[in-house]
């Protein structure tokens, strides 16, 4: 056996695994560095085994029926997840962008799946944008810190 029947990974490719670890790590980074739910071993996770049920069900099955069922039960999964990741605390829910970015992983790993490498690239990016800049703006401008979206500051108080 030799080294190039050793890599082969079937049905899968490198380029698209390295694709997954891309893509999950960017948009883990942004979500682990804020201390969120969902970071980038979790981001990778989900891009990847998304990836490998898409691109398993492809090379099954030339029906572009049975890859739809396979993306319905992915998507179901995918939202099973995604609401574990979302609690109440005190009357507001929390955890609600960190499900959203559940299902955004998941979409990038059925794009890669059916080969769209350079498009989930592009998509991550364009998620960052909107991650990294509406925070930027309701950081600017006071009226969109209303409601769920309001800073909280924490006092203490100190006992004598």
């Amino acid at each position: 056996m030799n080294i190039s029947e050793l890599l082969d990974l079937g049905p899968f490719s490198w380029a698209a695994l390295g694709c997954c670890a891309l893509n999950g790590t960017l948009i883990g980074l942004e979500r682990q560095t804020r201390g969120k739910p969902v970071g980038i071993r979790t981001a990778i996770l989900i891009i990847s085994g998304t990836y490998l049920f898409i691109a398993m069900a492809v090379s099954l099955s030339s029906s572009s029926l049975d890859h739809a069922r396979v993306l319905g039960q992915v998507i179901t999964g995918v939202g099973f997840l995604g609401a574990g990741v979302m609690m109440t605390q005190d009357g507001k829910i929390h955890g609600v962008t960190s499900a959203a970015i559940i299902w955004v992983l998941a979409g990038l790993g059925m794009m890669i799946g059916l080969g769209y490498l350079q498009s989930s690239i592009l998509l991550t990016l364009c998620a960052l944008m909107v991650l990294l800049g509406v925070d930027k703006a309701e950081s600017s401008f006071q009226s969109l810190r209303r409601g769920v979206h309001k800073k909280i500051l924490k006092r203490h108080r100190f006992s004598k």
